[in-house]
């Protein structure tokens, strides 16, 4: 073949450092079509051999990567995901009715199509125990987006307000502070004739936003004390923008952590305040119901007891395992 015709100019490559370097032609054709060959490799924008700048990951981004990578996480997870599967639906696993019973049938154990046996009354445990976790899981999400929302306002207005606001709110978190929880539902609940977990959520909410409140303020207060604040502050930025932009992306994530720990906190209360006859009353179905029925009969019918106690322990502890990993993944100090 021909030689290709040597061009000067195409033939002189800068060395970086102020000089030239004479290539031969096949070499400048190549550095010409490939400039990253004549740094080494090294492409444009970061180090060698790492390619372009990663851009910088965010707290969230950080702690949904170390979340997947969490076995505690991904198993409560999952076992959430059961439960608010089968409390919307639960006739896909149990096809039968929580309230039909057939007192011929009472106390006796597991028989085909009926693996839990049969309680007091002759209903079907495994029935009762599906349908059970409407219940608790309605009053658990429920009580916790209340408490959330209330004790996150509440508290972040008192946080970045301050004066007499944050005064007033610190004494009145105080007063309810005090105030035992099982003994306030048992005289608040035990007016309330409602069948439904309304007014069960609306106890929980009521003595359960001082915590979260605390919690809020306590991260405003910090917030607010950081230099994009105040360089927000500086550009003319109103108190509504800074509050709802800047301070409360940057605040919410110890409420999250602590409310979703609380959640299984107030399942388990939901249970003990109907176990006490004060919380969801029957036709209601409910895991503290079933317990509190199954107590008398715990030595000739266990298994009435056992099955919905032994549900409602496994949603409390996922529900926990799960906050737990949430603390771990947005507390910068555990990495």
């Amino acid at each position: 073949m021909p030689e290709e015709p040597y061009e000067p100019e195409r033939a002189i490559a800068g060395t970086g450092m102020g000089g030239a370097m004479d290539l031969g032609a096949s070499e400048a054709i190549t550095l010409e079509q490939h400039p990253s060959a004549a740094s080494g490799g090294r492409a444009p924008g970061g180090p060698e051999g790492t390619g372009p700048a990663e851009k910088p990951r965010s707290l969230w981004s950080d702690a949904w990567r170390d979340l997947r990578r969490n076995p505690v996480f991904l198993i409560s997870a999952l076992v959430i995901l059961f439960l608010i599967f089968i409390s919307l639906w639960p006739s896909v696993i149990a096809s039968g009715s929580p309230l039909k019973c057939d007192l011929a049938k009472a106390q006796q154990g597991s028989q085909p199509g009926h693996p839990f046996g049969f309680d007091g009354q002759g209903c079907d445990v495994y029935t009762r125990t599906v349908y059970g976790a409407r219940a608790s899981v309605t009053v658990g999400v429920c009580s916790t987006l209340g408490v959330a929302i209330l004790g996150s306002v509440l508290g972040g207005l008192a946080g970045y307000v301050g004066g007499i606001w944050d005064s007033v709110l610190s004494r009145g978190t105080d007063i309810f502070f005090a105030i035992p929880v099982v003994l306030g539902g048992l005289v608040l609940l035990s007016v309330v004739t409602s069948n439904t977990v309304w007014p069960v959520v609306g106890f929980i909410v009521l003595l359960g936003w001082p915590q979260i409140s605390r919690i809020a303020r306590g991260s405003v207060i910090t917030a607010k004390q950081n230099d994009y604040v105040q360089a927000a502050r500086a550009l003319g930025a109103s108190n509504t923008r800074i509050l709802l932009r800047h301070i409360a992306p940057n605040a919410v994530a110890p409420v999250i952590v602590v409310a979703t720990i609380a959640l299984g906190t107030y399942i388990a209360l939901e249970a003990t305040l109907s176990y006490l006859g004060v919380g969801l009353k029957p036709p209601s179905v409910s895991w503290g119901i079933d317990i509190s029925a199954a107590s008398p009969y715990i030595r000739n019918a266990p298994h009435a007891l056992l099955w919905p106690a032994g549900a409602l322990a496994i949603t409390v502890l996922a529900f926990i395992m799960l906050g737990d990993a949430v603390r771990d993944a947005l507390d910068p100090k555990l990495r």
